[in-house]
């Protein structure tokens, strides 16, 4: 059974026991989240608000993390201006722990 669950303004496909990177959650390391399930498959296809009021998604956040650094470099010619900065998007791990439809 898998659901397609949406955090951070993204849409994940998930299935049990799954671990996923995702945007920040305002979450300490081990408690427990439940996230907002779009999609549910099981034996058929959920779709709509009131099909997915008793679908849910428990999830356990594993660690916070810091992404890939990734270098901006700016730069206008003839004009001697360059400027070299760096970003570190903040990451959340967690597990999918049950996935009930």
């Amino acid at each position: 059974m898998y659901a397609i669950v949406k955090t951070g303004g993204k849409q994940y496909r998930v299935e049990q026991g799954q671990e996923l990177l995702v945007e920040k959650l305002d979450v300490e390391a081990g408690a427990s989240v439940a996230l907002e399930p779009v999609l549910v498959k099981g034996d058929a296809v959920a779709i709509g608000a009131d099909a997915l009021k008793s679908a849910k998604v428990g999830a356990t956040v594993v660690e916070h993390i810091k992404g890939p650094k990734i270098r901006i470099f700016k730069f206008k010619p003839k004009r001697g201006y360059k400027r070299t900065t760096g970003h570190r998007q903040p990451l959340t791990r967690i597990r999918i722990d049950s996935i009930s439809a």
